[in-house]
C-alpha cells in the first residue's frame, strides 16, 4: 500500500489530503496541511500520431517510444493514432496496435486501442492528411474492425457509403467523430442522430480544424456538434485554436470538450525539419506546418495543454475535467479518468507551477 499526499483535484474542488493505494485508489484522506504540490488523476490521450522521434505508423517499438515520451508529460493512458496512408499500410497499423492494446507499456501509458483517423475522410478537408483518402465501404470496415483495436474513428459523414460505415462502427462499440470533413449543419446533426440511433457515442476529431467553420447562415459542423449531445477534442496549444475560441467551446459544452494532442514524431524534438505521414514538415517555434504553410499535426503534450488552458483562465478543477474525466467518459473507459475509490491509480502529480513531477500508472510509479 503507498500513501501519496498533496492538494487533491478531485471532481468538484481540491482538497488538501492524502491517497492511499495499491493498483486501485484505496481510501482518500481529508488533511489539514498538505504538500505545495497537486495530485490529479492521470491525463488521457485519444489522438497521438508520435512523439520523441516515432510515429504510430512504424509499429510496435515505436509505439513503445512515443508512448513513454508523453507519460513522462502525465499521459497514463492514450490511443495511437493512424494516418491517411495507402490501405495496406493502415491495416498493418492497426495489428500492430492491437498487439499491445490493453497492455500497459513499460515505464509507460495503458494503451486502450486506436484511433483510426483516415483514410476515410474528405479528399477536400485534408489538412495534413495525405493524399490516400478511400469510401468507407462494408468491406473495408469490416477489415478495420478485424483487428480488435479501433476505439475511435474519424469518418466525414458526407462521404459515398458514410451512413452504413457509421452504423457499423457504432454498433461494433467504436467511437464515430466527425472530422475532415466539408459536411453541412444538417449532414452532422443527421450523422449524430444515426450514430446515438445505433447506440454508438458522437464525437467530433479536432473541433474547428478540417472542417467549415460557423458562419450566420452556414452553421457547419462545429455548430452541430456543440449543440448535440456529441463529444469533441480539441488541440491547445494556442496555434491550432484562439483562446477566445477555446473559452467559447468550454462554456458551451465543459462535460463534452476532451482535450488531444494530435502530436505528430516531432514533439519532445528541437525546432527542424521533421515528417507526418510521409509528408515533409517544418517545425519552428512550437508550430508545425507543411509546405504550403498548413498545420501539420501538433508538438503539443497534455500537462501543456492543461497549463494553457488555465492560462486562459479556466479554473484547475474544470480544466483538469478536459484531460481526465471527459475523455475517460467519451471512450467509456470507466475505471479511470477521477481520484475516486475504486478506480486506477493513476496518477500526476504536478508542482505549484503545474509542472510534472511524478507519474503512477495502475499503482506503480514511472517518472
Amino acid at each position: 500500500m503507498t500513501d501519496l499526499s498533496g492538494h487533491l483535484v478531485l471532481p468538484d474542488r481540491i482538497l488538501p489530503g492524502r491517497l492511499t493505494f495499491t493498483d486501485r485508489l484505496a481510501d482518500i484522506t481529508p488533511c489539514t496541511q498538505a504538500p505545495d504540490r497537486y495530485i490529479l488523476p492521470g491525463f488521457i490521450d485519444g489522438h497521438i500520431h508520435g512523439g520523441d522521434g516515432a510515429d504510430t505508423m512504424d509499429g510496435v517499438a515505436a509505439i513503445g517510444t512515443l508512448a513513454r515520451f508523453h507519460a513522462r508529460h502525465g499521459t497514463t493512458t492514450l490511443l495511437p493514432t493512424t494516418i491517411t496512408r495507402p490501405w495496406p499500410e493502415v491495416l498493418s497499423a492497426l495489428h500492430a496496435i492491437a498487439e499491445v492494446t490493453g497492455q500497459t507499456i513499460d515505464n509507460g501509458p495503458f494503451i486502450a486501442g486506436a484511433h483510426l483517423e483516415g483514410p476515410f475522410v474528405s479528399p477536400h478537408r485534408l489538412g495534413a492528411q495525405p493524399p490516400h483518402t478511400l469510401e468507407p465501404t462494408a468491406a473495408r470496415v469490416a477489415e478495420a474492425l478485424a483487428p480488435g483495436c479501433v476505439r475511435v474513428v474519424t469518418l466525414a459523414p458526407e462521404l459515398p457509403h458514410a451512413a452504413e460505415a457509421m452504423a457499423s462502427f457504432a454498433r461494433a462499440g467504436v467511437c464515430v467523430s466527425l472530422g475532415h470533413t466539408t459536411a453541412s449543419y444538417e449532414q452532422a446533426s443527421n450523422a449524430v442522430c444515426l450514430i446515438c440511433a445505433a447506440g454508438g457515442t458522437a464525437g467530433g476529431t479536432h473541433l474547428f480544424n478540417a472542417m467549415p467553420g460557423i458562419e450566420s447562415r452556414r452553421p457547419g459542423p462545429v455548430a452541430a456538434l456543440m449543440c448535440s449531445d456529441a463529444y469533441a477534442e480539441m488541440i491547445f496549444d494556442t496555434h491550432h485554436v484562439h483562446p477566445g475560441t477555446y473559452r467559447l467551446a468550454q462554456k458551451v459544452m465543459p462535460d463534452r470538450l476532451v482535450f488531444v494532442t494530435d502530436a505528430m514524431q516531432a514533439a519532445g524534438l528541437p525546432d527542424g525539419p521533421s515528417q507526418l505521414g510521409g509528408q515533409a514538415v517544418m517545425v519552428r517555434d512550437g508550430t508545425a506546418r507543411l509546405p504550403d504553410g498548413a498545420l501539420a499535426g501538433s508538438v503539443l503534450t497534455l500537462d501543456a495543454a492543461l497549463r494553457n488552458a488555465v492560462q486562459a483562465g479556466t479554473g484547475l478543477v474544470e480544466a483538469t475535467a478536459l484531460l481526465t474525466a471527459n475523455p475517460a467518459r467519451y471512450l467509456g473507459l470507466t475505471d479511470r479518468g477521477a481520484l475516486q475509490t475504486g478506480l486506477r491509480a493513476d496518477l500526476v502529480v504536478l508542482s505549484a507551477d503545474l509542472q510534472v513531477e511524478q507519474v503512477w500508472v495502475g499503482g506503480c510509479r514511472i517518472v
